[in-house]
């Protein structure tokens, strides 16, 4: 199944979840806070859902981020002469 119809089917599932909580709020009530919570997360998912979809429909985005190889080499240990040790302060002075 490609990403198009996977999304689509979601899409489905989340019109259902929406009519289903419609149907539920006017049995229990629109006034509490549990049935509030649930229409605002549904309506969550489906501005994430839009989202997804418009990631999935960008043909030039980058699927994932470039890797950068980083080096098993030892750094040069000069490089961090004129530096303090981070978190500890300063070698010549005390801490309060």
């Amino acid at each position: 199944m490609s990403v198009h119809d996977e999304l689509t089917t979601l899409q489905r599932c989340l019109d259902e979840l929406t009519r289903s909580v419609g149907r539920l709020e006017q049995r229990v009530g629109p006034g509490g806070l549990e049935i509030r919570r649930v229409r605002t997360d549904a309506a969550h998912l489906r501005e994430s859902v839009a989202l997804l979809r418009e990631a999935a429909d960008a043909p030039d985005a980058p699927k994932r981020p470039d890797l950068v190889t980083i080096s098993d080499a030892p750094y040069d240990l000069t490089l961090w002469t004129d530096s303090d040790d981070e978190g500890l302060g300063a070698r010549d002075r005390r801490a309060p």
